[in-house]
């Protein structure tokens, strides 16, 4: 594990350099082997990086910080682990170490990660709660960044309702930031964990932080934002987990609100689908479909008040969600008139829209 860590810690050495010479060479000790013309026949590598890899004294440094690391019992999760988070690791700059405290699966079948603002009011902290009230029975884990407001919120009704949680940090493992929430820390180590890319002894600088949500988004199959300011990290998370073709959902607020402007927004730009309630969103990820296989199948009963076009725009819908464009082609009825059958359809909650205005029945 030495050669690993010590792999993190040449100068000027970054993750996709490091995966470019493990491929390569196929072993981090074999990185540390090779001479300066080996290291110049690969192709993106310099020679000023060749001479950072020659003349480094990382494996003196990374002793070090074993030692420390063995000695709290300090999980490393190199790369090409199995136990790296395979999310994660799909995502173009994914670190090549993490370090872990914990005792759940950071490849669970389900993960989701909550995210918002430092400054949470009475609203964020309930939709908080609902959420996970919702999200227990589905053997979830819960993923947010340990902060003051709608992370610590997360983590702690996750904890109280017995919810494994990970709290991804941006500093090193022998310290807890804000420091008020080391007991609420110390209660996730029972049931779920703390990660981070940073080595012992890193502090909390400004700049670990956008570092820290990369993990948070890359490391889930959704990110769900629950009140944010426009300028929000949990912004940057959002764009962060769309940019990795990830889902991104967020509870609308009032207009009037700071901290629902920045989730008005994510909605308004299309980088965010709406969920009003928790239960949307087991219902947009199809959860409830994959925990119902053992249930006999259920007939659609369409309701007895319907016209004929609101009939035909329902049975077409029978099978699958359809856009707008593949029901005018289906059922044959003028775009105007369809646009108003779908709208009371929807108000009726005969019909629900999607993600991509696909409808679909209730």
């Amino acid at each position: 594990m030495k050669h690993q860590i010590a792999l993190t810690l040449i100068n000027g050495v970054g993750a996709l350099i490091s995966k470019k010479l493990l491929q390569h060479f196929g072993s981090a000790e074999a990185v540390f082997s090779a001479t300066h013309k080996q290291l110049l026949n690969i192709d993106g590598i310099g020679k000023k990086t060749a001479e950072a890899i020659v003349n480094t004294n990382a494996l003196e440094l990374a002793a070090q910080e074993l030692a420390f690391i063995e000695k709290h019992q300090i999980q490393v999760l190199f790369y090409n682990d199995e136990s790296y988070p395979k999310r994660l690791k799909s995502c173009y700059d994914a670190p090549l170490l993490l370090y872990y405290k914990g005792n759940v699966d950071l490849n669970k079948t389900r993960i989701v990660s909550i995210v918002g603002t430092r400054n949470a009011t009475a609203y964020g902290k309930m939709l908080c709660k609902q959420l996970i009230e919702i999200l227990k029975p589905y053997d979830v884990l819960i993923s947010s960044g340990l902060a003051h407001g709608v992370d610590a919120a997360a983590h702690k009704e996750s904890v109280l309702a017995n919810v494994p949680t990970v709290g991804v940090l941006g500093h090193g493992l022998d310290r807890i930031y804000p420091a008020a929430h080391r007991e609420l820390a110390a209660k996730m180590l029972k049931n779920g964990g703390l990660l981070t890319e940073f080595l012992p002894g890193t502090n909390p600088d400004r700049e670990n932080f956008p570092k820290r949500n990369r993990i948070i988004a890359g490391m889930a199959d959704v990110t769900i934002v629950v009140e944010a300011s426009i300028k929000g990290g949990a912004l940057i998370t959002a764009e962060i987990a769309n940019s990795y073709n990830r889902d991104v959902y967020a509870f609308p607020g009032r207009v009037n609100d700071e901290f629902s402007e920045g989730c008005n927004f994510l909605i308004k730009t299309n980088r965010a689908g709406l969920i009003n309630h928790p239960q949307d969103l087991i219902y947009y990820l199809g959860w409830d479909e994959e925990t119902s296989t053992k249930k006999a199948p259920v007939q659609v009963q369409l309701p007895l008040d319907l016209n004929k076009d609101e009939r035909t725009v329902c049975e077409a819908l029978l099978g699958s969600a359809l856009a707008v464009d593949d029901l005018f082609v289906t059922t044959n009825i003028p775009q105007s008139k369809l646009a108003i059958i779908l709208l009371t359809l929807e108000m009726r909650g005969t019909i629900i829209v999607l993600p991509g205005k696909l409808y679909k029945l209730a």
